[in-house]
């Protein structure tokens, strides 16, 4: 069973809290965390490459040149693919990359993620998480007390408008909520930090369908 420390906002320890142990069990499953990344980073895709073919470039509507004894070879169209600013050969086009896995592997993949920093001791438990002045320099301050020098993922559970403000312009964090969090945003951040009721939440939303 894991047992984490819950801190204030000074990095004082003021309690502990037991997860449970049905669901972070510590054990991870790479092949699936693997599958479900590719997922995630291709439905990312934005599909818009495209080429054009023959039919497509403008131009090359007449025969450059008559089909027999000029001794060139012959040719319909100025505009083939064998020539320069002709058309392009299997070039790509616009296309849907999307596609999803089922449920119950997206949800098993978070508890595989989470699993994963756990077993790295990068999970920290805050006993809230607020910055009422909603000023960069005080999110700053936050970051410091915790020697979070890599990626950090916070989940909170309803982050406050100043809150938001206050972090959205430091470069390597993210914040967002227990319901929204998926494996790919875990695995992209080194720390994940959260807080006590969002952790409870964020249990419960694994616990569903069990």
């Amino acid at each position: 069973m894991f047992t984490l420390s819950i801190n204030n906002l000074a990095g004082k320890e003021v309690g502990t809290v037991d997860l449970d142990e049905k669901v972070f069990d510590g054990k991870v499953n790479k092949a699936l965390l693997h599958q479900t990344t590719v997922m995630y980073m291709a439905n990312k895709r934005q599909g818009t490459a495209s080429t054009k073919t023959r039919a497509n470039v403008s131009g090359g509507n007449s025969k450059p040149w008559r089909q027999k004894g000029t001794g060139k070879a012959r040719i319909g169209s100025s505009r083939s693919p064998l020539w320069k600013k002709g058309g392009i050969v299997f070039g790509p086009h616009p296309r849907d990359y999307s596609y999803q896995l089922p449920k119950k592997m997206k949800k098993k993949a978070l508890i595989c993620s989470l699993n994963s920093r756990l077993n790295d001791n990068l999970v920290k438990v805050l006993e809230e998480l607020k910055v009422d002045s909603g000023k960069t320099k005080d999110f700053c301050k936050l970051i410091q007390v915790f020697s979070l020098d890599k990626k950090t993922l916070f989940v909170c559970d309803n982050p406050q408008a100043s809150l938001m403000r206050s972090s959205k312009n430091i470069k390597d964090i993210r914040l967002k909520r227990p319901e929204m969090i998926n494996a790919l945003d875990v695995l992209l951040h080194k720390n994940i930090i959260i807080t006590k009721k969002a952790l409870g939440e964020l249990t419960a939303r694994l616990q569903k369908g069990e």
